[in-house]
């Protein structure tokens, strides 16, 4: 079943599953190391083929509505027990039919594993609810501490901190020019 359609006449049916691995060569020793990125997705061949001009017009008809829609569908099959494949996408569709047999078209089908779409939701749904108290309670935190210092008065602003030493060093210039000569006067008298 692709969907809700009953595929005629599977005549042939494939899977192909592979893991994505990485080679990671190491230098000075003999071999490689492998990074495991998981599987890719599943790959499904299905060839048949529908007899009937009516029931081939039918098959055409159902098949490639799905495949021009390209939207995921399910898929149902004996060989994809064991699998957890749910949704596959219609990749390719190749349709043929021979002048020998005119009432008999042959196809094959490309099915590619696709996830399930997402739950329907909104952006902040998957957040844990105490996470976004916990966000908002620091906010309101943040809140009233600045309300707390708007309330103490105003600031000194704390721009420049020399302002107020440009006087000071002024002031100490002198004192060393004395200290200078208070030195050298008691050198003298050692």
């Amino acid at each position: 079943m692709l969907g809700d359609y009953e595929l005629p006449r599977v005549t042939r049916l494939e899977t192909l599953e592979a893991r994505k691995l990485v080679e990671l060569a190491v230098p000075g020793r003999a071999g490689s190391l492998f990074q495991d990125l998981d599987r890719q997705p599943a790959r499904i061949l299905i060839e048949g083929s529908v007899f009937g001009e009516q029931t081939g017009l039918d098959f055409l008809n159902a098949v490639r509505e799905k495949y021009v829609a390209g939207e995921p569908l399910t898929f149902t099959s004996d060989i994809a027990t064991g699998t957890q494949l749910q949704y596959v996408l219609l990749q390719q569709l190749h349709v043929q039919a021979e002048a020998s047999a005119p009432d008999q078209i042959d196809y094959a089908m490309w099915l590619t594993e696709s996830p399930p779409p997402p739950p329907p939701g909104g952006l902040l749904d998957g957040i844990d609810a105490g996470l976004l108290d916990a966000a908002a309670g620091l906010v309101e935190g943040a809140m009233g501490a600045i309300d707390a210092i708007a309330a103490l008065g105003s600031i000194p602003s704390l721009s420049d901190p020399t302002q107020p030493l440009t006087g000071i060093v002024g002031e100490v210039g002198p004192a060393f020019e004395q200290l200078g000569a208070l030195g050298g006067a008691l050198r003298d008298l050692l």
